[in-house]
């Protein structure tokens, strides 16, 4: 792909950008949340109901033949964009949220005990914090938290005195969703074996942007959304290391997820389908291989380039205006810019900017321990895909001057 030389192809793709809010042209922004689906998605989406609309897996009939290997399909094609060595070490779940909490009511579950150390870092969305509270009371173990420095990078010296025997797991995001921070994720982990810890990566900000080689990072666990890879809401993946995921128990009971079943006790099923039990969100599944086909027609590579140009833009735009404080400078960052103005709550400007058609995300961000640590109780949040324009910026510009104006 070259570069904004491709935009009106590339938008062409994306039904949902052709059309105006409040009587303006949509400027969506809002791509950290959830980016927007291609009409190859939504395509496949409505194939599967129109022709293929079966059970999987235990149908004979042809329908079910073909909605079981498009299904699987889906498993080979993340198995091979996250460079997995096998198939049946992708977990479907129903998102990031679901994939942490199966690793905490699983693997933590079954690992921790009192006085055992859990380490998270203070730019974790709140479904990377919450599950580990929750196993840690349960379990005795303990949370520490790596701090965070005023820039948005994570303190390594810090991280690293943290580390001992004690420490069983680290769990960190591989990109900050409410400051774009991209943590240095090969250090993290390779520190963290060192001291027999295991580590949890949170990927959902981050599979968008940037190429993922789970074997060369040598990740124990990798989760993330589709959602935020231009696929459905609803499905989510879980990859694991063989070894781990044969050692955790399941996670819930019922069909699939068994061999045999008495009365006088249940045998389990293999992975990866040990973790997928009761009939799995089939349609989006399915439709969300489409999305990983688009992507890779692109390459990740390319569309973080042309993303990278959209945030060296905006930030240089956006640091003009008086008042205005970008919060988060990290050096390594994906397209996401937090900032706040004086005097002005982010929520008042999300309301005026969307009566011009501007879709931004404002608040905490699920992230309220982060806005902790800067004082604030949130702030605004633009984020690009590459799908947006600088043209859109320029206009975002406008509109975020006049709201300015308005209420200052």
């Amino acid at each position: 792909m070259g570069s904004l030389m491709d935009i009106s192809k590339i938008r062409a793709d994306f039904p949902v950008l052709d059309q105006q809010v409040n009587g303006s042209p949509l400027i969506y922004f809002d791509n950290a949340a959830t980016t927007q689906k291609p009409k190859t998605v939504i395509d496949a989406l409505s194939h599967y109901y129109q022709f293929d609309n079966a059970n999987i897996h235990r149908g004979l009939h042809t329908l079910a033949e073909r909605a079981t290997t498009a299904y699987e399909l889906t498993r080979t094609k993340v198995r091979d964009f996250l460079h997995a060595p096998s198939s049946d070490q992708i977990i479907f779940t129903s998102g990031t949220t679901a994939g942490i909490n199966l690793v905490a009511q699983t693997f933590g579950r079954s690992t921790f005990k009192a006085g055992d150390k859990i380490l998270i870092s203070n730019l974790e969305h709140h479904s990377n914090i919450v599950p580990w509270q929750m196993i840690a009371q349960e379990t005795g173990a303990i949370i520490e938290v790596i701090p965070v420095d005023e820039t948005g990078v994570l303190d390594l010296a810090a991280f690293e005195k943290q580390l001992d025997s004690r420490v069983k797991l680290v769990a960190v995001n591989h990109v900050s969703n409410a400051i774009g921070t991209i943590n240095p994720i090969a250090k993290i982990i390779s520190l963290a074996h060192a001291k027999g810890a295991k580590v949890l990566i949170d990927g959902a900000q981050s599979v968008a942007h940037i190429e993922i080689d789970v074997q060369a990072l040598d990740m124990d666990f990798f989760v993330f959304s589709a959602h935020k890879l231009f696929g459905p809401t609803g499905v989510g993946i879980l990859y694991g290391k063989r070894e781990l995921l044969d050692a955790m128990p399941p996670y819930q009971g019922g069909g699939e997820m068994i061999k045999e079943v008495s009365f006088s006790g249940t045998t389990y099923n293999e992975l990866p389908y040990k973790f997928e039990a009761g009939t799995p969100n089939i349609a989006d599944v399915i439709a969300f291989g489409a999305a990983i086909d688009y992507v890779k027609s692109y390459g990740t590579g390319e569309l973080m380039k042309q993303e990278q140009a959209l945030l060296a833009y905006a930030t240089d735009k956006l640091a003009s205006i008086p008042g205005l404080r970008i919060v988060g400078t990290a050096p390594d960052k994906i397209a996401v810019i937090s900032y706040v103005v004086e005097g002005i709550h982010p929520q008042d400007l999300g309301v005026l900017l969307d009566k011009f058609g501007v879709a931004i995300r404002t608040g905490h961000h699920c992230a309220q321990p982060l806005m902790q640590r800067y004082g604030l109780v949130g702030t605004c949040r633009v984020s690009f895909a590459f799908y947006n324009t600088t043209e859109e910026i320029d206009r975002f510009m406008v509109a975020l001057e006049r709201s300015i104006r308005m209420l200052g």
